[in-house]
């Protein structure tokens, strides 16, 4: 029987990639995103009976009721991958609370509800791999995106501390720090820091892959 595998983020970039490769491993596979359309057509694309689920990750309820949903279809998940996430850039004196809110919101609590949602039942197996997609910048600085990389500080904080709680449990937890990758969300980043500081395109995508 197939491992199963969850992965949120799934409708474009790095998520959408994951997502099709574990698939083209074998895996069974549930693909979530905010996105109908966009989810859907990247459960197309994996086939396999792929399942699409439009999920607000900082939601709880929302959460458990897509674990849930994916236990039910396809058996319970045994590789979690924490895709979903959100960058947006401003200088930090223009960083209002509510920005800051939104980035750990989606880039640390999300994580933890499904880790949560799905841990117990990796434990009762001694089976399970979760996977947080965190950055360069959960490892260093970077100006314009306190809020995102404080945000993934937290997130790789967290990794080391729930991979040591469950060491020798048949569970590991790991976070991919990835570099500068020409997604859509990078771009929108340069975007932002155009609209609020006036430099140049090419200096915003500059100052997002120092």
């Amino acid at each position: 029987m197939s491992r199963v595998a969850l992965v949120t983020g799934a409708s474009r970039g790095i998520g959408r990639a994951i997502a099709l490769r574990l698939a083209a491993d074998g895996l069974a596979l549930a693909v979530a995103a905010r996105t109908a359309d966009q989810v859907d057509d990247t459960a197309r694309a994996a086939g396999r009976g792929a399942l699409a689920l439009v999920l607000d990750v900082t939601d709880a309820a929302a959460v458990a009721a897509a674990v849930e949903r994916t236990a039910r279809e396809l058996g319970p998940v045994d590789v979690l991958v924490n895709n979903a996430g959100i960058a947006e850039s401003a200088p930090f004196v223009k960083t209002e609370p509510e920005l800051w809110d939104r980035h750990f919101a989606v880039n640390v609590r999300a994580p933890y509800l499904l880790a949560r949602a799905v841990l117990p039942g990796m434990l009762a197996r001694r089976w399970g791999r979760v996977i947080n997609v965190a950055s360069l910048a959960g490892l260093f600085g970077s100006p314009y995106v306190t809020a995102y990389t404080a945000s993934k500080h937290a997130l790789v904080g967290f990794t080391r501390a729930l991979a040591t709680e469950v060491s020798g449990k048949g569970v590991t937890v790991n976070a991919l720090c990835p570099g500068f990758v020409a997604t859509d969300l990078v771009w929108s980043g340069a975007r932002n820091i155009v609209a609020k500081t006036g430099k140049s395109f090419e200096d915003a995508v500059q100052a997002l892959a120092e």
